[in-house]
């Protein structure tokens, strides 16, 4: 293609997976800088996107069959160049083949796949490396197609300035978090893709935790989840010295700048996790030890040796079975050598 104008990104599903294909957009827009690069997302990630400086602008799935045909119209008017579907699936093949987007790529998988233009085979559910690589490596491809060529990869995905972090630690310290102290901050809730630490297992985790380092622990929640992590500070009320909960906020950026803030972030494979990945908090992790769930698989954003994951050794058991007090050395060592 003699001229890349406009170039489509499609990534409408969950939180932590539009965070996983953050390497991948950055590294189209870095070989497209004069392309006007848009990002077709849910509502729920919009703020992700539009913090993310390598996406120009964005146009909200609504991600509803009746209104579809208005979104294929809205796609068809800004006369795209080329699109990448990072996911692929009937809604979103048929929605930019409908919108007669002349390039379209895509994993091969599924039947759909002959609805692009374009496909590379890549096996993910094998799970044989991180899904923000397979990202990339179709993202290369993409790149390839279009005639441009791959740039050096920048990181961490997001970075805040000094002021802001200040103003944000005013923020917390108003609901009660003692920002003099580190910031550890548990997410104990996951969504349906996988499992995490019981109640039980959250306590004895904190408590060996609170021995490593000056802590404040903030134990996060996102909407629907408030009771879950409300039932775990009232559990460890009068076990450890300084823990908030940490439900309210004001929209996903302002939850961004928070976890900015973090020396420690701990949580289950989920959404808030890869956030913090992306950031280059420190993150610890707990996976199913499932093909499709397993660590190697998602991976955060951390730069080298700022990500530690655990699963449980057996794939027939549940990371409820895990027993917690095995893996506090290791949490140890990794720790004291940040």
């Amino acid at each position: 293609m003699s001229e890349v104008n406009k170039i489509l990104v499609v990534r409408n599903d969950k939180i932590g997976d539009f965070v996983l294909a953050l390497p991948a957009i950055q590294a189209i827009k870095s070989a497209f800088p004069n392309a006007t690069l848009i990002a077709l997302v849910p509502d729920y990630t919009k703020e992700i996107a539009q913090a993310f400086a390598w996406i120009d602008d964005i146009i909200i799935d609504p991600k509803d069959p009746k209104n579809k045909k208005a979104l294929v119209t809205e796609l068809k008017n800004h006369n795209f160049d080329a699109v990448i579907c990072l996911f692929s699936d009937a809604y979103n093949a048929t929605l930019v083949r409908q919108a007669k987007i002349p390039m379209r790529v895509a994993p091969a998988t599924k039947w759909v796949q002959f609805l692009y233009t374009h496909r590379l085979s890549q096996r993910r559910s094998k799970s044989l490396k991180p899904e923000f690589e397979y990202n990339v490596d179709l993202a290369h491809y993409f790149i390839e197609l279009l005639g441009g060529k791959v740039q050096k990869a920048i990181s961490p995905m997001f970075s805040y300035a000094s002021e802001d972090l200040t103003k944000q630690l005013h923020k917390l310290d108003a609901i009660g978090v003692s920002v003099d102290r580190k910031l550890c901050f548990i997410h104990p809730v996951t969504g349906g893709s996988s499992n995490t630490l019981t109640q039980a297992q959250w306590v004895k985790l904190i408590i060996f935790l609170d021995g490593l380092d000056h802590f404040h622990f903030v134990i996060t929640a996102g909407p629907g989840e408030a009771p879950v992590s409300q039932a775990l500070v009232e559990a460890l009320q009068g076990l450890i010295g300084h823990v908030s909960l940490y439900d309210k906020n004001d929209g996903i950026a302002d939850f961004m700048c928070s976890i900015a803030t973090a020396a420690l972030f701990v949580a289950g494979s989920t959404g808030p996790l890869h956030i913090a990945g992306a950031i280059d908090v420190p993150t610890i992790g707990f996976y199913p030890n499932k093909r499709s769930s397993k660590p190697l698989r998602w991976k955060t954003l951390n730069t080298e040796g700022r990500w530690l994951p655990f699963t449980t050794s057996d794939p027939n058991s549940s990371l409820t079975d895990l027993d917690v007090t095995s893996v506090f050395e290791e949490i140890k060592v990794w720790y004291m050598n940040l």
